[in-house]
């Protein structure tokens, strides 16, 4: 009877052994998720930063150009009052914001002035190198979310994930159908 009793003893500790793991896991992979989301956030806000610099230079030489500084102003806007959690909403918003910097940038091309100027310049270097980062980001959120989602989804970490209401993370998506289309290119 000693050996049946010290076999169940046995079982019952790698079966507990076995949920802490698995919960501490899908623990570490949301924690993953919410930082890869505080960092998308950070690039965000230094975005948002740079944009009233930018139109700052920019007012100055485009005196034309009011509609497409007002939609940048106004996706600007819109993008930061998007509650942080929704993904969903925020990967609408900054697609718009992505939008409207496009176009203003496109815009720019009219202005060989405006184009030679070193502040625009480094403020065009700036915003470049913050959009890279901001898809660097992207991707790794997206990456962390996909880890969890896994994990979530796959036997038999599944049953430990719904008895513990972990829930299925959302991927930043390409909302905007213009950012999936290739840039064009002008040397006119």
């Amino acid at each position: 009877m000693d050996i049946a009793l010290w076999v169940i003893l046995g079982i019952l500790a790698v079966l507990v052994l076995f949920f802490i793991l698995t919960y501490n896991g899908l623990i570490r992979l949301r924690n993953q998720v919410k930082n890869a989301w505080a960092q998308i956030d950070v690039q965000l806000k230094r975005r948002y930063d740079l944009i009233p610099n930018l139109m700052e230079t920019v007012r100055g030489y485009m005196k034309h150009e009011r509609e497409t500084m007002e939609a940048v102003t106004n996706a600007r806007n819109l993008a930061q009052r998007v509650p942080g959690g929704s993904v969903g909403a925020r990967s609408i918003a900054e697609g718009e914001l992505s939008s409207a910097l496009s176009k203003l940038l496109a815009v720019v091309e009219n202005y060989p002035d405006l184009k030679a100027n070193q502040n625009f310049l480094a403020l065009q270097e700036e915003l470049s190198s913050t959009e890279n980062k901001i898809s660097f980001s992207r991707q790794y959120y997206n990456d962390s979310v996909l880890n969890f989602n896994n994990k979530i989804q796959m036997f038999p970490s599944n049953i430990i994930a719904s008895m513990s209401g972990f829930k299925i993370g959302e991927f930043f998506e390409v909302t905007v159908a213009t950012e999936r289309e290739a840039p064009r290119v002008s040397f006119s």
